[in-house]
């Protein structure tokens, strides 16, 4: 069943260093359900062939803060899913501008889970003695990451979630928080932290023991979904 028409729009927004292949399935699945208008805008810096070299985090901003006026402009209803990084940038946007809804997907207000990270590290060790490392997930995904970030970029990162920590306290409207249980970038505690600074009358934290930090290609993604499509079909 489709749901919605073409008055209702969706902003995801992907994190720091990734692109929307981050939120992709999501993105996809809200498509298949909905005729809402999708909006997933690169970030300055990310993605294939760019550089964060130089890039600030104000720039990130003022990208999310142009899809969410385009689609403000053309919709009566709007709702704003931010990822890791993108999830600090939604609340900035649900904070300052009429956003009906929010969610938070492995949201960065606290970051590096050194448990989950040591259990990783392990895994990958293995990987590595059974000669297997190249075909290991977690090398795949983040080995470019690590040695072609630049310092400066990890530093505006830093920045923005230090300058926005207390935006949860604005957030009023109906939210809808998930974590993934073995996150070993963002730590559980973060979503917690973020689930008791939010004032909303309507908010829920939703966990997803099995899952990682890329949680929207999780194996627990179609409940992840269901859940996120429920919340913000509801009335």
């Amino acid at each position: 069943m489709i749901a919605g028409d073409r008055k209702t729009g969706c902003l995801l927004l992907h994190g720091f260093t990734g692109s929307p292949f981050e939120v992709e399935p999501l993105s996809a699945y809200l498509q298949q359900k909905t005729a809402w208008k999708i909006s997933v805008p690169l970030l300055p810096g990310h993605g294939e062939g760019a550089t964060l070299k130089g890039i600030k985090h104000s720039e990130w901003i003022k990208t999310a803060e142009d899809a969410l006026m385009q689609l403000l402009s053309e919709c009566e209803e709007v709702y704003v899913i931010g990822f890791s990084m993108g999830g600090i940038i939604a609340c900035y946007l649900a904070a300052k501008y009429e956003v009906s809804k929010l969610i938070l997907l492995s949201a960065a207000a606290l970051y590096v889970n050194p448990k989950q990270i040591a259990a990783d590290s392990l895994d990958l060790v293995k990987a590595a003695l059974r000669g297997r490392l190249k075909d290991h997930e977690l090398y795949i995904r983040y080995k470019t990451k690590i040695t072609k970030t630049p310092i400066s970029a990890v530093w505006q990162f830093r920045t923005l979630v230090k300058a926005h920590r207390t935006i949860f306290n604005e957030i009023k409207i109906p939210a809808l928080i998930a974590q993934g249980g073995l996150d070993g970038i963002v730590p559980p505690r973060s979503a917690e932290y973020i689930f008791h600074s939010i004032p909303s009358n309507k908010k829920s934290l939703l966990w997803m023991d099995e899952s990682k930090h890329l949680i929207c290609h999780c194996k627990q993604k179609n409940r992840l979904f269901e859940e996120i499509y429920k919340f913000l079909t509801e009335s």
